[in-house]
């Protein structure tokens, strides 16, 4: 049930953010966005995987693992374009809409607290929901930096900062991941 009310919450926030990331100028929100896309893709997954042979659910993490680092990546490169093309986008809007993604994620974090020691495909669960509850409360620093600054630096460094967390976040799965398919694998004669 926790991974089903999870996938709706990440499912809902992608649509609420991504159009205010959009409309507001802001690299952060928009990826941001993209993460509860990709965290609603994860639960998804993890839903059709439970009960499943480990092997299975090891290869369902390394899937997500791999999609994190991706994502990671593409944030990565979107900062870097708008360093040089990117527009001061609207504090408010971010503030207002990283509020509502930070109720959002701390609601999501504490229904799979439990799951944070489980399998690789369980664990990425719990490693989703806590790397999203700390890039809102980054969003949200963020929008009050654009609101002193009057500048796109503050939001390009939470953008840049999220990209780095996905990409901790996919490397620590895919290791878990690899890890779990060595240990599944059966020795030939």
């Amino acid at each position: 049930m926790a991974l089903w009310l999870a996938l709706a919450i990440n499912a809902g926030m992608f649509a609420v953010e991504g159009v205010a990331g959009l409309l507001s100028g802001s690299a952060s929100l928009q990826a941001d966005a993209l993460d509860f896309l990709g965290d609603a893709a994860n639960y998804a997954i993890s839903l059709g995987v439970v009960g499943m042979a480990l092997v299975w659910r090891a290869r369902a993490a390394l899937l997500k693992g791999v999609t994190m680092l991706a994502f990671g990546s593409w944030v990565a490169g979107v900062t870097l374009w708008g360093m040089w093309n990117g527009q001061t986008p609207a504090a408010e809007v971010m503030g207002v809409i990283g509020f509502m993604a930070l109720i959002a994620n701390v609601v999501t974090a504490i229904m799979l607290f439990r799951f944070r020691n489980g399998d690789a495909n369980m664990r990425s669960v719990w490693i989703c929901s806590r790397n999203d509850a700390i890039g809102n409360l980054a969003v949200m620093i963020a929008a009050l930096g654009v609101f002193g600054t009057g500048t796109r630096w503050p939001d390009l460094a939470v953008a840049a900062i999220m990209a780095g967390l996905a990409l901790q976040g996919g490397w620590i799965i895919v290791q878990q991941a690899r890890g779990e398919l060595k240990s599944t694998r059966v020795p030939s004669a």
